[in-house]
């Protein structure tokens, strides 16, 4: 049996939970024959008491964080596909009743969308994951609405408003709208969002 200097020596990681098994089973030896040190064992463990554990593991955490990124960046990647397309289309129509349909069929809803992607890097100040959501396809929108009232403007002799490109434009405009409410309440969820 110890003698109780060693035991007191061993009583605050034995408290904590930080000794090893052969220290903690003497311990608990000598305080089941020891009243004086089970007097302090006691005080010691009603000023701390044991610290209870996380629930969730870091890496998960981490691999939500990782799975967000990726989902950001694909829509990135979507968008400036799309952007790009448009570009290259839209300069092959420099002039004439041609010019500004492209941008209206795809610049301007991938860049609507695009500029809403920048919404998702302010998820942290949303309470809940259905209201970042939300702010997200309102971004997309008002983007695009401010786009294509640019377009109005630039392009005023050039679009028909029966022009197959306007409606490849505003319904590429609404597929980007529920995507960004969609995969926002997505990405606000892998963060951690309820």
């Amino acid at each position: 049996m110890m003698n109780c200097l060693v035991i007191r020596d061993l009583l605050p990681l034995y408290v904590d939970g930080c000794c090893s098994e052969e220290s903690a089973a003497c311990v608990s030896e000598h305080l089941e024959c020891c009243a004086d040190c089970r007097k302090i064992h006691a005080q010691m463990a009603e000023v701390c008491p044991p610290c209870e554990e996380e629930a969730k593991p870091l890496t998960f955490r981490r691999i939500s964080d990782w799975k967000a990124s990726l989902l950001q960046s694909v829509m990135l990647f979507v968008s400036f596909a799309i952007l790009a397309v448009g570009v290259l289309l839209e300069g092959n129509t420099p002039q004439g009743s041609q010019n500004g349909l492209w941008a209206v069929a795809m610049i301007v809803p991938a860049t609507g969308y695009l500029l809403s992607i920048a919404h998702w890097f302010f998820v942290r100040a949303y309470k809940t994951k259905k209201g970042f959501s939300n702010g997200s396809c309102v971004a997309t929108l008002v983007a695009t609405l401010l786009g294509y009232t640019w377009a109005l403007l630039h392009y005023v002799d050039g679009i028909g408003v029966t022009t197959p490109h306007v409606w490849m434009g505003a319904s590429l405009s609404l597929v980007f709208c529920v995507l960004s409410k969609v995969l926002s309440a997505q990405y606000a969820r892998l963060l951690g969002k309820e």
